[in-house]
């Protein structure tokens, strides 16, 4: 738009300016020409400069707005492909995170699945037995035998009581049998270690041991089972009982 100036003047665009400079050369060129007495030939040629002038400014307009035109489509363009870009950008960012969500219900999904397919892991294997214990084949490996026996089985007696009557009674020989006392008289000897008699034996056989009176450790533990009953241990007994 024009704008108006104080002075009175009305300031034009540049586009008008450039019109009105050539217009303004044109007229300067045909006043100076003018001044020449002219001849029919040079009035033509004035004509023709004139014509020519103000078609130049014409033309010069059409430019000027046919390029403004340009700039503004041109510019029109950019912002719709800007913001068509932006569209597409978010929309991708929007399918991505679909997509993103998607995958993860898929994985846990597929999770629970394989969990569910499991197998059932196996019991735990039973711990192994220990092994038995070891005892050794004389009278001190005999006595210990005889002692976790009776201690699993709550019957009280001692090493030193279990021993003192075993020497006194058979001095160690577990094969040992009494042939001549009021026991042998009636038919009925004591034997092994410490001389227990047969009916004594099975009354107070020690469930584990073996059911042979001579065998050194059912020997020692039916008479320790048989002294605890009568006399409260063992280790109470002196002397024959």
């Amino acid at each position: 738009m024009r704008s108006t100036i104080s002075s009175g003047y009305t300031r034009l665009p540049k586009a008008h300016k450039i019109s009105a400079a050539v217009v303004t050369a044109a007229a300067g060129a045909a006043v100076a020409l003018a001044a020449v007495p002219a001849t029919a030939a040079d009035t033509h040629t004035l004509k023709t400069v004139a014509q020519s002038a103000g078609s130049f400014g014409e033309t010069q307009q059409a430019e000027i707005a046919q390029q403004t035109d340009a700039a503004i489509a041109q510019a029109k363009t950019t912002a719709e492909a800007a913001t068509k870009a932006a569209a597409d950008k978010a929309a991708a960012d929007a399918k991505a995170k679909v997509d993103a969500k998607a995958k993860a219900d898929q994985e846990r999904a597929n999770r629970s699945t394989e969990r569910k397919a499991l197998k059932p892991a196996a019991p735990a294997a039973k711990p192994a037995a220990p092994a038995p214990k070891a005892y050794a084949d004389n009278l001190d490996g005999w006595i210990k035998e005889s002692m976790d026996i009776l201690r699993a089985k709550g019957i009280p007696a001692s090493y030193d009581g279990i021993k003192r009557n075993v020497m006194r009674e058979s001095t160690g020989n577990p094969r040992a049998i009494n042939d001549w006392d009021v026991n042998a008289v009636n038919g009925v000897p004591s034997k092994g270690l410490l001389q227990i008699i047969d009916p004594t034996f099975k009354a107070y056989h020690v469930e584990g041991t073996s059911w042979d009176i001579y065998d050194p450790v059912a020997n020692i533990t039916a008479s320790c089972a048989y002294a605890a009953d009568k006399y409260g241990s063992m280790d109470n007994v002196n002397s024959a009982y």
